[in-house]
């Protein structure tokens, strides 16, 4: 893609999602990186449901950090693979505690030594803090940036680092939920919807869809 169809398709996109969020809830950083945790290979309408119980009983990592194993897995149960995640959970609340003194580490090194914490997990809480400007690639940015023609990457970080290269810092957060946007209600998996999207004169595999 030209740098000239690159600038069209940051504009497309910001017109068509003009406020780039988070679909997780959450009040603070404890909490966004909490929710990013159980939001692996889970959607963010089921981490929505259960963090509000969860945060509940345990406000702070300090409360998270001394709960039962049992107690977390009860309320987390909804979530995919959520015995291993209630172990993470409460193991990286301890080192918040003992550690970070409750606050959540502002670096990429330090967050992925968290257990339970990988690349992208890192990279989104990151950019939501507005700690260090990144670019997560999850299912959806994978998929989309590919049809796009953006990268022929065949691995996440592969995918990372050549939007990255494309697309200036500034824009990497906006950029990153326009993407999940997109593949959630347009470009979907199975079935993308390429006669209603707006980015098809963009897009080399909505053309061959339709040609």
């Amino acid at each position: 893609m030209t740098p000239k169809k690159r600038a069209e398709l940051l504009t497309e996109l910001t017109l068509l999602y003009p406020e780039p969020r988070s679909e997780l809830d959450f009040k603070n950083e404890f909490q966004l990186l909490i929710a990013v945790m159980l939001s692996a290979q889970c959607t963010d309408v089921k981490v929505n449901q259960v963090t509000p119980h969860l945060f509940k009983a345990y406000p702070d990592c300090k409360r998270l950090a001394k709960a039962k194993l049992t107690d977390v897995e009860a309320i987390i149960r909804p979530i995919n693979y959520f015995k291993t995640k209630s172990k993470n959970i409460i193991a990286t609340s301890d080192i918040l505690t003992t550690q970070y003194h409750g606050t959540v580490p502002k670096t990429h090194a330090e967050l992925t030594a968290l257990p339970g914490v990988g690349r992208k997990t890192a990279n989104v809480v990151l950019g939501e803090t507005g700690a260090v400007p990144s670019l997560p690639v999850d299912t959806h940015v994978f998929r989309v940036s590919r049809r796009l023609g953006l990268t022929k990457g065949k691995t996440p970080d592969a995918v990372e680092r050549d939007l990255m290269r494309l697309f200036p810092s500034s824009e990497w957060r906006g950029l990153h939920h326009r993407l999940i946007f997109h593949g959630r209600r347009v470009c979907k998996a199975r079935n993308p919807l390429c006669g209603e999207c707006s980015l098809r004169g963009l897009c080399p595999s909505g053309k061959k869809v339709h040609s």
